[in-house]
Order: C-alpha cells, then sequence, then structure tokens
C-alpha cells in the first residue's frame, strides 16, 4: 500500500517541482508566471476542442507508453519508439495505397494491423538481438531508429512519393490516402477521433495481458528473476522477443494514429523522425515514467503531458516567449521524474526501517556480570 501511494505522489512531486523551475525560467524571461499557468491550461483544456486537441495528442504518447511498460515488465527497456512508429506508419500506409477501394469496414482493420505488424517486427529485432547475441537493447534501438528514418526518407522520397511532387517541389510526402482508411471522429466539430478509444483500450488490455494472463505471468517472472524463469522452464530468450514485439507493435500503432488521424490523411515528413513523429517516441518514454510504467497509470500521464505540449503553444502566444521554453520545460519534467525513483527508494527504505534500529546493538538487560 504504501509503494503504491508513493508511486503516485512522488512523481507527481517531482513533476510541480519541475513547474516551479519553470516558473523561475518565465520570470526570468520577464513575465508572469501566474499568466503562463493560465495560459497553458487555457490552450490544453480551456475548451472542447482544445481538450480534444490534447487528447488525439496524447494518443501516441500512451500507445508508446504502454509499450514501454511492457517491455520493462521482463526487464527490457525500450528506446525504439521513434523507430517502431515510423515503421508501423510506413507499413500502414503501404497497405492503405496498395488496395484504395476496399470498403471502409475492411480497410480500417487493415491499415492497424499492418501497422502493428511493421512495429512489432521492428520492435522484435532489437529483442532478439539481446536474447540470442546479448546486444544491449538500448544501443540497437537507438540505432536502428536511425536506420528507420533512412528508409522513411528513400520510400517518401521514392517508390511512395506524391505523383505531384515528382516534377515538382518533391516534398517527401505520400499522396492523400483513401477515406475509406481514415479514423472515424467521434465528436463533430473536433479533432477527436476512435484513435483516442484505441490508446486506452490498448493500455487496457495490456494491464490484462501482464496481470491476468499465462503470458503475462512469464513476461514478469523473466523480468524478475531470469535464472528462476529458466529454472521452472519458461524459455527467457522467447519471451525477451515477445515482449520486444509487444512493445513494438504498440508503438506502430502510435504510427498509424499519427496517419489515418490527422487532417491532411497522408505520410509526411521534413527528413528527421520528429518531422512526423512529433518526438511521440521519446515523450512516450516520459508518459510511461511518470505513469510509474504501470499501463493504466499511463493513461492520466500521457493526457497530462499532451496537454503540456498543447498548452505550450498557447503559453508561447499569450507571453510571447521563444518556443525552445516548453522544451526546456519538458526535459526538466523528465530530469526530476527520472531521478523520483531513487527519492522514492530512499523513503520505502526509511520507512520500512525499524523504529529503534539501535536497539540492535543494545546490551541485553541481565546478560553478563
Amino acid at each position: 500500500m504504501i509503494r503504491r501511494a508513493l508511486g503516485a505522489v512522488v512523481p507527481v512531486g517531482a513533476a510541480l517541482v519541475a513547474f516551479l523551475f519553470g516558473a523561475i525560467m518565465i520570470v526570468a524571461l520577464g513575465a508572469n508566471p501566474i499568466d503562463g499557468l493560465v495560459a497553458m491550461l487555457d490552450g490544453a483544456f480551456g475548451t472542447r476542442e482544445r481538450l480534444a486537441t490534447t487528447a488525439v495528442r496524447a494518443t501516441p504518447l500512451l500507445l508508446v507508453g504502454v509499450g514501454i511498460c511492457v517491455a520493462f515488465r521482463a526487464k527490457v527497456i525500450n528506446i525504439g519508439g521513434e523507430g517502431q512508429i515510423v515503421i508501423g506508419a510506413l507499413a500502414s500506409t503501404a497497405v492503405a495505397l496498395a488496395v484504395p477501394g476496399t470498403p471502409k469496414v475492411l480497410l480500417l482493420p487493415m491499415v492497424i494491423v499492418a501497422g502493428m505488424v511493421g512495429g512489432g517486427f521492428w520492435g522484435a529485432i532489437p529483442g532478439a538481438l539481446k536474447a540470442y547475441a546479448s546486444v544491449n537493447e538500448i544501443l540497437s534501438t537507438i540505432m536502428l531508429n536511425l536506420v528507420a528514418v533512412q528508409v522513411m526518407n528513400y520510400l517518401l522520397r521514392g517508390p511512395m512519393i506524391d505523383p505531384l511532387e515528382v516534377e515538382g517541389s518533391r516534398i517527401p510526402q505520400t499522396e492523400r490516402l483513401t477515406d475509406n482508411a481514415a479514423l472515424p471522429t467521434l465528436l463533430s466539430g473536433t479533432r477527436l477521433h476512435l484513435g483516442v478509444v484505441i490508446g486506452i483500450t490498448a493500455a487496457v488490455a495490456a494491464y490484462v495481458l501482464l496481470w491476468r494472463t499465462p503470458l503475462g505471468f512469464r513476461l514478469r517472472a523473466v523480468g524478475h528473476n531470469p535464472n528462476a524463469a529458466r529454472a521452472s522452464g519458461i524459455s527467457v530468450e522467447r519471451s525477451i522477443v515477445t515482449a520486444m514485439a509487444i512493445s513494438g507493435s504498440l508503438s506502430g500503432l502510435a504510427g498509424v494514429v499519427l496517419v489515418f488521424g490527422s487532417e491532411s490523411l497522408r505520410m509526411v515528413t521534413d527528413g528527421s523522425a520528429a518531422g512526423f513523429t512529433s518526438a511521440a517516441g521519446f515523450n512516450g518514454i516520459v508518459a510511461a515514467l511518470f505513469g510509474a510504467l504501470h499501463p493504466l497509470w499511463t493513461i492520466p500521464s500521457a493526457f497530462l503531458f499532451g496537454g503540456l505540449l498543447t498548452g505550450a503553444n498557447n503559453l508561447q502566444r499569450v507571453l510571447q516567449i521563444p518556443s525552445p521554453l516548453a522544451v526546456a520545460l519538458n526535459g526538466i519534467v523528465v530530469v526530476f521524474v527520472v531521478s523520483s525513483g531513487r527519492v522514492r527508494t530512499w523513503i520505502e527504505q526509511r520507512i520500512r526501517q525499524p523504529v529503534d534500529d539501535r536497539g540492535a546493538s543494545a546490551p541485553v538487560a541481565g546478560g553478563g556480570g
């Protein structure tokens, strides 16, 4: 019970301290931090449209974050969300381009499955490298992010480029995709679409998978003690690959949401991963950490960081401060939230320490004469 309470309170306290530092930065720029807070809240939650935009912005973060939670339970660290988003988006876009006339009831599930397969494949690669060749997954996932960007640039400037761009400005983008693959809008007059429901459903499904199924038990057993898991007959190598494949498939699903939930309904980039993903692969890590690496807690965590990202735009517009401030604030939150893990551990140790630990070395009454 104490551990659960600390898991919620400590990260929130760390975030509040981070926002205090953000307020100091705003003051240093000659602006009023109270006005800044009001501007951020209004920009993120002030109207129905802004609230919907925040939910849409949070969805890729949620999907990536939930994937990271699954991998973490097997003690695998997935830093490859950016690349897995890109490959998942490319796979789903290729399907939509190949069979544009397919009815919506069939095409939408097809692009979703394609995106998950693409992301899952890209996630399984570093999983297999770690399981069978002892390659550090942090290094391999980061390197595969770079490979995914080059694959995207090649395809969007070559085989998948919009035919209208071939003789024009050659913007790396596909043609507008069929409406049969677009994620349905849930609330008229807003950007809220089915992807938000998909993200929340994925988080709940991940919780059920991890704590209510034999597969989840095996993943957690491997993460807790791989030697004991192997001794009990669990394939540690297969579990690691499975965890990374599931994690990658959820990031690939985030790529589907980014493409088929966008207003332009096409895949487009500026040549970098962030040009397409808006750094959702890395911000999803922050959301997972803030959610204590638990799928259900990642839901409000992702929504909070989605609000931070959308509110920062209004903050910049109202206070006329540089846009990098929002990036800096996000970075400060990351530093404090990550550091809060050590603080939580220290507090737990202090609470569990015997009330009178000094009595252990005190002489026993009536002893020796």
